[in-house]
C-alpha cells in the first residue's frame, strides 16, 4: 500500500541499466500483450474472451525498456481490446517513468494508442512483420518483449493464470 516494492523496482531498473552502460532513466520502450488461460477457480466476471485468438482467460500487457526490463504491467480480461490495454499501459509507464519518448508495438495495437501517445509526448510506432518470411522471425525492436514475454511463460506458475482476484 505504501508503494515500497513499486519504488524498489524503479530502482533496481535504473540499477541494471546503469550497469548495462545505459541511463537510469529510459527513454523508449516496447509494449505488447499476451492471453493467458484461466483455471476454473477463477470467476467468470474478471476473464473474458479473446476473440482473435480463441482464448478465454485474462490479458496481460506490459511494457519494457529497450533491454526488456518490466516498466509497467496490467492484467484484464482478455475480452479487452489491446488498444485499450496500450492505453493503460501508456498511462502508467509516462507516470512513472516521464522521460519515456518513444514506443515500438506491434500491428494489433491501432490508431488509438498512436495518437492517446502522441497526447502524452510519445512516439508510438507500429512495427510490421515481414510479409515475405513464412514462420518466426526476428522483427526490429519487438523481439526484446517477445523475449520478456517468453521468460515468464518459463515459469509454471505463470502459464496459466490461477489468481481469483
Amino acid at each position: 500500500d505504501e508503494g515500497i516494492l513499486a519504488q524498489l523496482n524503479y530502482d533496481l531498473t535504473g540499477l541494471a541499466r546503469v550497469k548495462e552502460g545505459r541511463k537510469p532513466e529510459p527513454t523508449a520502450s516496447v509494449i505488447d500483450t499476451q492471453s493467458v488461460k484461466t483455471s476454473t477457480n477463477v470467476p467468470l466476471n474478471s476473464q473474458g474472451t479473446d476473440a482473435g485468438k480463441k482464448i478465454v482467460g485474462r490479458k496481460r500487457g506490459i511494457i519494457t525498456d529497450t533491454l526488456g526490463l518490466l516498466l509497467a504491467v496490467t492484467v484484464t480480461a482478455a475480452s479487452l481490446s489491446e488498444n485499450a490495454v496500450g492505453i493503460q499501459l501508456l498511462d502508467q509507464v509516462k507516470k512513472t517513468y516521464p522521460t519515456i519518448s518513444k514506443s515500438w508495438v506491434d500491428t494489433g495495437f491501432k490508431n488509438a494508442v498512436v495518437e492517446h501517445g502522441a497526447q502524452l509526448g510519445i512516439d508510438v510506432e507500429v512495427v510490421n512483420r515481414n510479409p515475405e518470411i513464412r514462420g518466426f522471425h526476428v522483427v526490429k525492436r519487438r523481439w526484446v518483449v517477445e523475449r520478456s514475454i517468453g521468460w515468464i511463460m518459463m515459469h509454471r506458475r505463470l502459464a496459466r493464470d490461477y489468481e481469483t482476484l
